[in-house]
């Protein structure tokens, strides 16, 4: 017997289908309450051996969010020459919205993790793994909450540890941008701007071995759908300028900011 019904089933996987990584933000503060409600959420994550290694940074100096913005531009930057002839493409993309969200974190490896051997043997990569998991967990709450969320990862590792004051051994692996929004975008942003497409699932599941193909590059480029133009506009279900404001929507309920149920989400996710 199900320990839930069929409508909360659906809930959940309907969270997973409209989870978008949100680059344009409204700048209205998120409820205390929310907002823990959203790290315990990321808490909640499985972690290898029962680690934890994740940690959370909530930047909430505005001097320091500039200097975090003016990190990730620079890399930004450098991505876009080592794109080679997407270059010009690449830049036009809007990447992040660190200026404009509601909240700021930065979600980090803790220090110590070498005395965790526990599933980490042979993959040490096992705790990065763990706060991706934080990370989805935190993404999939807030998108229920109706709250945007956006993954960057255009920095140099280093150099924001060091902004940040961490302690050495520690890793910052994400700045995420989490606001409300005025609307979630209609299919994941880069999909909408032709960057690239969302492979089927059949290509990606193998059976006993390994069969031909199953790269990375195998996804393709984005070849039909929606695009963007060298303004920041996405056409098909509404404007998004970049400067973090859509077209439809407005203010709803839910602490009183955003739509869809209450309220209203990388260069690595969608």
């Amino acid at each position: 017997m199900a320990d839930f019904t069929r409508e909360e089933i659906d809930a959940v996987y309907r969270v997973m289908t409209e989870r978008r990584d949100m680059r344009h933000f409204l700048s209205d503060p998120l409820d205390a309450a929310l907002l823990d409600r959203l790290l315990a959420a990321a808490h909640l994550a499985p972690s290898v051996g029962l680690m934890q290694p994740w940690r959370f940074i909530r930047v909430r100096d505005r001097s320091l969010r500039e200097r975090i913005h003016a990190l990730v531009e620079a890399e930004r930057v450098q991505t876009a020459h080592a794109l080679g002839e997407r270059e010009g493409e690449f830049m036009r993309l809007k990447v992040e919205g660190i200026l404009e969200c509601g909240e700021l974190l930065v979600a980090a490896l803790a220090p110590g993790r070498h005395k965790h051997v526990f599933g980490r043997r042979t993959m040490p990569e096992m705790d990065l793994a763990s706060v991706a998991c934080a990370i989805q967990n935190m993404w999939l709450a807030a998108r229920a909450e109706g709250v945007g969320m956006g993954w960057v990862s255009l920095f140099e590792p280093e150099t924001l540890r060091e902004l940040l004051r961490m302690p050495a051994g520690s890793r910052p692996v994400a700045v995420l941008c989490l606001g409300y929004v005025r609307e979630f975008y209609p299919r994941p942003m880069l999909e909408m701007a032709q960057w690239a497409r969302r492979c089927s699932v059949a290509s990606l599941v193998h059976t006993d071995y390994w069969s031909e193909g199953g790269s990375v590059e195998d996804g393709g480029r984005m070849e039909d759908g929606g695009r963007m133009d060298h303004g920041g506009r996405m056409e098909h279900g509404g404007r998004m300028e970049h400067g973090g404001k859509g077209e439809h929507g407005g203010k709803g309920e839910h602490g009183g900011k955003g739509e869809h149920g209450g309220s209203v989400e990388d260069g690595t996710a969608g």
